[in-house]
């Protein structure tokens, strides 16, 4: 047996257990499975299932949504199939960009692909006419010292109206003792003192990781409730397809393909530029357009030759950055300016067929025109298709010291004593700061409180504390973006600014093309005095 609800440090200040020891647990316990079901989030779900994958666990990829009218309704959706995995990400989208969500409303929604199970006996008694007609629902029974009184009134009303239920244990801990850590991020999230913030909102203490020993003598007497949960484990099916491309097509006239219209523009491009041993960089281009029609990247190129030739009709000054500048198509589509054969560049260093990863092109653009390219790519390939990437903020010395000093109840003056002298390193780093780093050399954590912040905020380091926007990224897909993450408001709602959940690095786990549009100052500063001559 298992738990089919566990939270990570990807809860954003709930859980304290990271993706990569949640999985080293479930080896441990010589469990097949291992679920996420972080709260309304699937900030980390691409890289627990890659882990999962390479571990030979079985991943259940799942979420926890509550209702933002209601804090007593809660609902967790577990992906059946990929099917569901879109319908996850729907779901989650809708909590997080809809003023009027509402978890019962939601019940009415197609949910088929996926599994409902909700511990909340008020939002069951509420939406019970739509849960007897869910053969996806499950009640979820969990037994601590307390909520044992809670839990009898739930499985008496579940039995007593034919719904189904399921053994759960909530896991948002690693150990018992971890619960500190847990009454600590629970504060930083609260915005509150450790010694202020109310029980009530903090989770269970024995919500920490138990064996499956220990949950089986638990729901010994209930047999059937540890038969539905591994019935559930069993039937979740979700391939997500890692090393397998999802690119957008360019949009191709006369039904032509990708591949055909790259070459002729490269050559054509080419015959432009090259005057001097036209038969070398002839057989050059020829290798390289091989190369990226093998690997799938056709229309990755074609787009990105889109945006750049956009931009030029606009007069606006634009150009790539980077390894792109090892590649003759590069050179002969009018990404780069310099003549790689001329300069002896390898294209290899830029795209080889070894290579698991798309080719990375950075395009920069001046800082002022650079948001004008950006609403060009939304119009041309569809607001449902295209989002801003996140990127995700974790805690390192200095913030994980703040916030912990903080939630201690340290005045912010005292706090902005010490920290000032903190170098820009690993939390992991806080107790030997004095001993590492010549800046904090008159640092003294040797008193209380300060013993106990620095072991706490050490503990904080690498988890994440909250999603912003990545400076560049962009991604383009080629059905509807919610089949493949969910989205969210960027941290100032205000702005109405949108991004995806997960982050640059499971976009391109999951096949994504991510598109680098760049603000450089130095573009737009060579436009204002070319117009002024």
């Amino acid at each position: 047996m298992f738990s089919l609800h566990t939270h990570s440090t990807y809860s954003l200040l709930k859980g304290t257990i990271t993706v990569e020891r949640l999985i080293e647990l479930a080896v441990d316990n010589k469990s097949k499975y291992a679920s996420l079901t972080d709260t309304n989030g699937m900030y980390g779900l691409i890289q627990f299932a890659k882990i999962a994958a390479v571990k030979n666990i079985k991943p259940i990829l799942g979420a926890l949504i509550d209702d933002p009218n209601n804090e007593k309704y809660s609902l967790i959706c577990i992906a059946r199939n990929n099917k569901g995995y879109a319908e996850l990400t729907k779901v989650i989208t809708s909590r997080k960009l809809k003023d009027d969500f509402n978890l019962i409303k939601l019940l009415d929604e197609d949910l088929s692909n996926m599994f409902l199970i909700s511990s909340s006996l008020k939002f069951i008694r509420a939406a019970k006419d739509k849960i007897k007609t869910l053969p996806n629902f499950y009640s979820e029974l969990i037994v601590t010292q307390k909520t044992k009184q809670s839990t009898r009134k739930l499985y008496e009303f579940s039995k007593e109206n034919g719904i189904k239920y399921i053994a759960s244990h909530p896991t948002y801990f690693e150990k018992k003792e971890d619960y500190a850590l847990h009454k600590l991020v629970s504060s930083i999230r609260r915005n509150s003192t450790m010694e202020n913030i109310n029980e009530e909102e903090l989770e269970d203490e024995e919500f920490y990781f138990k064996s499956s020993s220990e949950l089986k003598k638990v729901w010994k007497n209930i047999p059937e409730a540890i038969f539905n949960a591994e019935y559930i484990a069993e039937e979740c099916n979700v391939n997500l397809e890692f090393g397998k491309y999802k690119f957008p097509y360019f949009i191709k006239p006369n039904n032509r393909t990708a591949e055909s219209i790259l070459s002729e523009l490269a050559f054509h491009g080419l015959s432009k530029k090259i005057t001097s041993n036209a038969s070398h960089a002839n057989q050059r281009l020829h290798y390289e357009l091989n190369v990226i029609d093998e690997l799938g990247f056709s229309n990755y190129f074609l787009i990105v030759w889109d945006i750049i030739m956009e931009a030029k009709r606009r007069r606006i000054i634009t150009i790539g950055r980077g390894s792109v500048a090892d590649s003759l198509v590069a050179y002969a589509l009018d990404f780069t300016q310099v003549d790689p054969i001329k300069h002896n560049l390898y294209f290899e260093r830029f795209l080889n067929r070894g290579r698991k990863s798309p080719p990375d092109i950075d395009i920069d653009f001046s800082w002022k025109e650079r948001d004008e390219m950006i609403r060009y790519v939304f119009d041309k390939y569809g607001y449902e298709k295209v989002a801003m990437i996140s990127t995700i903020i974790t805690f390192r010395a200095r913030s994980a010291f703040r916030e912990t000093a903080k939630a201690f109840g340290i005045p912010n003056r005292e706090i902005s004593k010490y920290s000032k002298y903190i170098p820009w390193t690993a939390a992991k780093n806080l107790d030997k700061l004095s001993q590492k780093f010549p800046e904090a050399k008159d640092l003294n954590f040797s008193n209380e409180p300060w013993i106990s912040i620095t072991k706490l905020a050490s503990r904080l380091d690498g988890f994440p504390h909250h999603l912003s926007i990545h400076p560049s990224g962009i991604v383009i897909t080629p059905e509807p973006i919610t089949n493949y993450t969910a989205l969210e408001y960027a941290s100032n709602k205000g702005l109405g600014m949108i991004i995806t959940q997960l982050d640059m690095y499971s976009i391109e786990d999951i096949g994504l093309m991510k598109i680098d549009l760049l603000s450089q100052r130095a573009l737009g500063v060579l436009r204002d005095t070319i117009r002024s001559i």
